[in-house]
């Protein structure tokens, strides 16, 4: 078990306190987009310019986390983060925030993620170690998605109570639950991959190596299917619960609510399990697009919380299963770049699906918005079905 790992628990218990605060802000984005303008097509907007950064510069971003210490940039990206969010948290309280304003706030918080990410995801296996990784790696997600219960829980009470503007700026504060656990940290009981010396060509070797490593390549190309569609839920969960069902933030913050239930649930059980074969990463891309599209036509708010909560279960179980292949299928010192690509791959790919996906919510119906996500997950199971199936049944870890 990963967590008696003395690094990673203080990880683990900074990351839960930070991660709480982040689907706070995440429901209070959402709802003040709306609230400014009542735009499905805005609110992909800035779905958009939060990930723009990560298309571009995500690979980058895994080229800085292989040639510097990845707990020393931590320090720098959780600290940024966290101001970013109470800059925001304060013009929402003083009612100066435009539409605009939240466009630079999530296009800056964008590029801190960028370097963040692929240093995060690469730093479980400095904590823990590649025998621990499938554990750590399923746990880190599971607690990903139970912050998701926990955050819009008090989010929507926080809405309901006393507005917006708090929920940016507890997120603002919670990034010092990270930053603690980072500081008291035992150096020693790292086990750091070789820094990377700086030469030229760095980003070009990391494409060159995942375009001539098929399983990289093809796992890869499935997250950038599902990452462009299927995971636009900060789009497409707020205009299914305003315009589907008539229901306000409440509404809103119980579907992001019951998608992390599931996932706590899906990322307890994957944590257990102790094999990654490729055709569970398909079997998984499969089962998350039929449940998207039976929530897709649920006829009652509270069925398509029941929906969301099978959305959960098996989103985190593809989450897990990709993160670990590319990780395990990959060398220490391309891992951060693999990662980076992780990134551009699964994140970087909302400024092109966001638009789309919030417009047609907004032109079609949400309905549509959540049901070609449920069609893109299916496409990308078949295309790795077709793709991998010389792989049939390789195991990838043990």
């Amino acid at each position: 078990m990963s967590l008696k790992t003395r690094n990673y628990r203080l990880y683990f218990i900074g990351q839960g306190i930070s991660l709480c605060g982040t689907w706070m802000q995440t429901i209070g984005q959402a709802w003040l987009v709306l609230k400014i303008t009542g735009s499905g097509t805005a609110l992909g907007m800035v779905a958009a310019f939060q990930f723009v950064p990560m298309l571009v510069l995500g690979s980058f971003g895994g080229v800085i986390a292989d040639r510097f210490s990845k707990r020393n940039i931590l320090y720098f990206t959780q600290t940024a983060a966290g101001g970013l969010a109470l800059m925001l948290g304060i013009l929402v309280a003083t009612d100066l925030v435009k539409l605009w304003m939240i466009y630079i706030f999530v296009f800056s918080l964008g590029l801190v993620n960028a370097i963040d990410n692929p240093t995060r995801q690469t730093f479980i296996m400095e904590m823990v170690g590649k025998d621990q990784l499938p554990n750590a790696v399923s746990l880190n997600s599971t607690e990903v998605n139970l912050a998701r219960v926990i955050g819009p829980a008090i989010g929507g009470g926080l809405i309901a109570t006393l507005g917006l503007a708090p929920l940016f700026i507890i997120n603002g504060i919670s990034y010092v639950g990270v930053l603690v656990a980072l500081f008291r940290m035992r150096a020693e009981e790292l086990h750091p991959a070789v820094i990377a010396e700086h030469t030229k060509g760095q980003l070009r070797e990391g494409f060159r190596y995942v375009t001539s490593t098929p399983l990289l390549l093809n796992s890869l190309l499935m997250m950038a299917i599902i990452g462009m569609f299927s995971y636009e839920f900060n789009v497409s969960l707020p205009l299914f619960a305003r315009f589907t069902f008539q229901s306000d933030a409440a509404g809103y913050a119980g579907l992001t609510t019951a998608m992390g239930i599931g996932s706590v649930i899906g990322g307890l059980y994957t944590a257990t399990r102790r094999k990654v074969t490729v055709w569970m990463l398909i079997n998984a891309a499969w089962l998350f697009g039929l449940v998207i599209l039976l929530t897709a036509i649920a006829p009652t708010l509270w069925l398509a919380m029941l929906g969301m909560v099978l959305v959960g279960i098996f989103s985190i179980n593809f989450l897990s299963l990709g993160n670990v292949t590319l990780q395990l299928g990959s060398t220490a010192q391309m891992r951060g770049r693999v990662m980076g690509l992780w990134a551009v791959a699964f994140l970087g790919t909302t400024p092109i699906g966001g638009p789309i996906i919030g417009w047609i919510g907004q032109h079609a119906g949400p309905r549509w918005g959540l049901a070609v996500g449920g069609f893109a997950a299916l496409a990308a199971g078949a295309v790795g079905a077709r793709v991998l199936r010389k792989q049939q049944y390789q195991e990838i870890a043990t």
